[in-house]
């Protein structure tokens, strides 16, 4: 495992992340019980991982403090969340109390079993959250940070609904957050110039999500998704094969697969810290443990996938 300066919060942390969210939110999303999805907790700690990431809304927070019994509590780095309101962002929903916003990091702690974390994140903000967040919210977090219970602050953004990163050119300029998680993938690499050139000049860590979900897992759904693309204008037909998109990214040479070469492609990009795999399966960690670890894209193939996608931001490829 290769291992990274976090930011500002000055700690190493694993390339390669455990994401207990997603489609697959530890196989618990197809009935796997939370003592079985400890099991791929444990693996992806002896493969190297010290980065775990979970949330209160992934019901997985159980899964991640059963796998983590009886490990060294001081090797690894927990991450967590909270809505900062009572659902997702997308839905304007009645907006956490700072006495609520700590019943939920309370929660989370026991249920995680440990009395603290090192990263505790406002989950999924919008622009418009962003109020309450720095006025109402952060105080007590910081009086939570001052207990012990917290390390760092982070802040997630709602791809899938705010693809340009609207929220996280807003928030970064205040200086507020340690580690930030946003959506990043080669159909779109928006965040390369909207939020990577804000994180790098604050020292703020970087976690990447998206790097490959449905819209990238399987050539028919990458037509799907670029398909989509064209008809916003967000891409030019001209410049990509419709019928296979992806045809000259999985012909070059030395390229395992399309989603070996999605996840290389975030790994390497300046600023990016943290990618985020999720899974249900060991095997499948393994191999995506393996295609993170992998060399960068050549310089060619790299300038390609500037050429045609640096300026698309529609996308979350979810």
């Amino acid at each position: 495992m290769d291992f990274v300066r976090l930011g500002r919060t000055d700690q190493q942390v694993s390339v390669a992340g455990l994401g207990c969210g997603g489609h697959s939110r530890l196989g618990m999303a197809s009935g796997a019980s939370s003592e079985q999805a400890s099991e791929l907790i444990r693996r992806a700690i002896d493969l190297g991982i010290n980065f775990l990431d979970t949330a209160m809304v992934y019901g997985t927070e159980e899964a991640v403090g059963l796998g983590i019994r009886g490990t060294d509590r001081s090797k690894l780095f927990l991450s967590t969340k909270s809505w900062v309101g009572k659902g997702g962002a997308e839905t304007k929903p009645e907006k956490y109390t700072p006495a609520e916003f700590t019943a939920n990091l309370d929660a989370s702690l026991k249920r995680l079993g440990t009395d603290y974390v090192d990263l505790y994140h406002f989950h999924g903000v919008s622009h418009d959250q962003l109020g309450h967040v720095h006025e109402v919210l952060l105080p007590e977090v910081r009086r939570q940070q001052q207990a012990g219970k917290i390390r760092f602050v982070g802040m997630t953004e709602m791809f899938r609904f705010d693809t340009a990163h609207t929220m996280m050119q807003a928030a970064l300029p205040q200086g507020e957050i340690d580690v930030v998680m946003i959506g990043f993938n080669l159909l779109n690499p928006s965040a390369r110039k909207a939020v990577f050139p804000l994180t790098l000049q604050h020292d703020i860590g970087t976690l990447i999500m998206f790097a490959v979900r449905r819209g990238l897992n399987s050539v028919e759904h990458t037509i799907e998704a670029v398909a989509k693309m064209i008809d916003k204008g967000d891409l030019d037909p001209a410049s990509i094969n419709p019928a296979d998109p992806l045809d000259f990214l999985r012909a070059a040479a030395g390229v395992k697969s399309q989603i070996e070469a999605a996840y290389r492609f975030c790994r390497y990009e300046p600023g990016a810290h943290v990618i985020l795999t999720g899974t249900g399966s060991a095997a499948h960690l393994e191999e995506n443990i393996e295609s993170i670890l992998a060399p960068p894209l050549p310089p060619e193939l790299s300038a390609k996938l500037a050429a045609i996608f640096g300026d698309c931001s529609s996308a979350s490829a979810d």
